[in-house]
């Protein structure tokens, strides 16, 4: 064990809280990065979960809520981590499994609304009672349809459906195991009472021994060494929130997005230091001159012996959007994913102590998506299209998402309180430019695990 840092002190604290007499029966621990998700809503000044939501479209009365609640349940009996609530017992995290349960909840839009802001709304009121795993279905009237996202539903009214997750119970490996798993599910019928006990205790177990490799391997990576290094490369970090709003919009939330070229190798080979590099100067462009904020990109996966259970692994990795050329960002990037296991509120705990301004608040998000990898979702007959739904809130000033299919998709959107138009645009220009010029380069690093 390492001592004081504060994997070990939580780890100490919850061994304490659950053995012996009057422990909880059944409460696991988090992960750090279950734990950076519940910080992300303690600083979020409306309190709000981060959501991972999933949006597609169906032919009207394609989906059965009925059969979808079954195996939403089903699945949920399988996987603890659908089934799990967080809650903070004497100033400790922990996960509790509860009892199974599939929920569907049919939205209707109010006067004035559209399909999809009806989604939103639904979205915008979650609940911490309840499961982690929720869908929410709407109808949109033929004339309502986006042409850019008809494909395979033209022609007629068509289903919306959003799959949405809460981020402390999935990462990105985890979609392709729901999406596959709800299909399975959909297609045979079972419900949370068809899973044997075996089964589920087999789950159960499973997903506990993943939770705890995944806390000792983030023990062994807050050693002093990794605690200096992060020290170290957040030393410089300045002005990391926008001090300017534009509160003249109705949307509390800007977007934009562009398709870029690729190369003949499908863009698999595109560098995700180039990635960052783009997002970096976007971020000093967002946060103005002078400032070096802090992005934040989902990185790593399941320690080697862990069972592939589905559940929230992926560490948020923290990236000064410092100045420089690409090579030395490079450079840079690898010695951080030498260390990129080291949890993050370790990371945000190193840097205070020396000296950094930070709170621990993301100045901007990168995510990377390659839709390929991911199973499309089969409701019985009825294959869905996966669609785009801007609006919702941003769980920082701005988030850059990046995805692969048949070109290079970029959206980023931002917190209109926060960022005001003009500059936003201004930095997505400059995001794209980056990117544009560099949509195939050499193979010579990664992309993100997960």
């Amino acid at each position: 064990m390492q001592p004081g840092n504060i994997t070990s002190s939580y780890l100490a604290r919850y061994r304490h809280l659950t053995d012996g007499a009057g422990a909880h029966d059944g409460a696991l621990p988090v992960t750090g990065a279950q734990r950076r998700f519940l910080l992300a809503r303690r600083l979020d000044p409306a309190g709000r979960p981060t959501l991972v939501p999933l949006f597609f479209t169906f032919p009207a009365g394609a989906v059965d809520p009925d059969r979808l609640r079954a195996a939403a349940g089903h699945l949920a009996a399988l996987h603890p981590a659908l089934r799990a609530r967080q809650l903070v017992l004497r100033g400790v995290p922990l996960q509790v499994p509860g009892a199974p349960t599939g929920h569907v909840e049919r939205v209707r839009p109010r006067p004035g609304e559209t399909a999809r802001d009806a989604l939103l709304r639904a979205l915008g009121e979650w609940s911490a009672d309840g499961p982690p795993l929720r869908f929410f279905l709407a109808t949109e009237a033929a004339d309502a349809t986006d042409a850019a996202d008809a494909a395979g539903t033209a022609g007629g009214d068509r289903d919306l459906l959003a799959l949405v997750l809460d981020h402390a119970a999935c990462d990105e490996q985890s979609l392709g195991l729901i999406t596959a798993g709800l299909t399975d599910a959909y297609r045979d019928g079972p419900g949370p009472r068809d899973v044997p006990a075996d089964a589920a205790a087999d789950g159960l177990a499973a997903y506990r021994d993943a939770v705890h490799l995944q806390l000792a391997a983030e023990e062994r990576a807050s050693h002093p060494d990794a605690l200096a290094y992060w020290a170290q490369r957040l030393s410089g970090i300045r002005g990391n929130s926008p001090t300017t709003a534009d509160a003249s919009s109705n949307s509390r939330t800007g977007k934009a997005l562009r398709r870029l070229p690729i190369g003949p190798d499908g863009g698999r080979a595109t560098a995700f230091p180039v990635l960052l590099d783009a997002c970096a100067a976007a971020a000093r462009t967002v946060h103005g001159p002078g400032s070096v904020p802090v992005l934040g990109y989902p990185w790593g996966g399941r320690p080697p012996a862990a069972a592939p259970v589905l559940g929230c692994f992926l560490n948020t990795v923290a990236h000064p959007a410092d100045a420089g050329d690409l090579a030395g960002r490079a450079a840079a990037w690898w010695d951080d994913l030498d260390r990129a296991d080291t949890p993050f509120d370790e990371v945000v705990h190193a840097a205070r102590r020396a000296g950094a301004p930070w709170s621990g608040r993301l100045g901007g998000l990168l995510t990377f998506e390659d839709l390929g990898r991911r199973p499309p979702l089969r409701l019985g007959g009825a294959t869905g299209h996966e669609i785009h739904v801007d609006g919702r809130p941003v769980q920082a000033p701005f988030a850059v998402s990046v995805s692969y299919g048949t070109d290079l998709l970029v959206r980023m959107a931002w917190d209109r309180s926060a960022v005001p138009d003009h500059r936003a645009e201004e930095a997505f220009d400059r995001l794209t430019g980056a990117l544009g010029s560099r949509t195939a380069p050499p193979a010579a690093h990664p992309a993100p695990a997960g």
